[in-house]
């Protein structure tokens, strides 16, 4: 059990209201009293005609009665029980309003609920599990459909990274994650869902972004992310293309010669401006499909005073 629903107390009622009501109480009173006489009267009918219905039954053994006589006795007879069964049935009906009204005339003070309340709903967890959030943590008036607590399982976590739609749209089904920066050893983790539908978010900065929400489930067994609870932060890192032996550079080096990239590569201790083809890159690193060799120099982060054939520093080199 996860809740107990008590009603609520009722409301107090002004002076004009409560006038009212013990006034509607009253004639509910006097309308049962007529109700009730209204019984006894057709019971008493009821009774004549089931004498007469006898009377006429005897008579008509001896054949000294008409046929429609004694219909007529027997009509009579049906009529009265059902004329006693309907005003029998209003009486019910107009005990029910008084006590309608006599309800609403009820006192807050006098209407404090009890240690163990028998009138109240258990509420019962839906699922095994934690809860992992208390939303309605004192006693309040609740309206239907409120939320109470979450319960999960705290071994059936899952990602969702808010990415830039950017960056989601170079991302597929199935991709793996390395996930970092939770406080634990990196853990791995795959792509399991990329939404069809991005949503605006304003960035800490007050930068409005297109965001799309991946969703990645963990890969490695519970064990080694059993510290990682719901809601922590987490960095992620998605594999958009992977290769074996990529030469690649860092994109500080690159910098714009005309329409194609080039790079300071050292020769001898000199720039040399070099044009190479870049293939797939990230904010990191970017990688060469031609222009430069394994083993290549190059400068990192070149200024505006470098140009072909300048000597270079060796903190330039990395």
């Amino acid at each position: 059990m996860i809740a107990l629903m008590q009603p609520t107390l009722p409301g107090f009622i002004d002076v004009r209201s409560r006038d009212q009501l013990e006034a509607e109480v009253l004639a509910a009173d006097a309308a049962i009293k007529q109700q009730e006489a209204e019984v006894q009267r057709i019971e008493a009918t009821l009774d004549f005609a089931r004498t007469e219905f006898q009377r006429a039954q005897a008579l008509s053994r001896t054949q000294t009665i008409s046929a429609q006589a004694f219909d007529k006795a027997k009509f009579e007879v049906a009529t009265n029980e059902a004329a006693l069964a309907s005003a029998k049935a209003q009486v019910d009906m107009r005990r029910a309003v008084r006590t309608s009204l006599a309800a609403r005339l009820m006192d807050p003070a006098n209407a404090a609920p009890s240690a163990e309340p028998t009138c109240c709903v258990r509420v019962l967890a839906p699922a095994s599990g934690r809860v992992l959030k208390i939303i309605q943590d004192s006693e309040a008036t609740v309206l239907p459909g409120t939320p109470l607590v979450d319960i999960g399982n705290p071994l059936d976590l899952e990602v969702v990274a808010d990415l830039l739609s950017t960056d989601a749209v170079q991302i597929k089904v199935g991709a793996p994650v390395r996930i970092d920066g939770w406080g634990g050893q990196p853990v791995r983790g795959k792509v399991v869902r990329v939404d069809p539908a991005g949503f605006l978010k304003v960035s800490a900065l007050g930068i409005e972004e297109q965001r799309v929400r991946v969703t990645i489930d963990f890969v490695d067994p519970p064990e080694t992310w059993a510290s990682l609870g719901h809601d922590y932060r987490v960095v992620v890192h998605v594999t958009i293309w992977s290769a074996q032996d990529a030469l690649s550079v860092p994109v500080s080096t690159l910098f714009r010669k005309g329409n194609q990239w080039a790079v300071f590569a050292d020769e001898n201790g000199r720039a040399r401006a070099k044009p190479v083809q870049i293939g797939h890159r990230n904010n990191r690193s970017a990688e060469v499909a031609s222009g430069l060799t394994a083993g290549d120099r190059v400068v990192v982060h070149p200024s505006d005073r470098i140009a072909d054939g300048s000597r270079i520093a060796q903190r330039g080199v990395p």
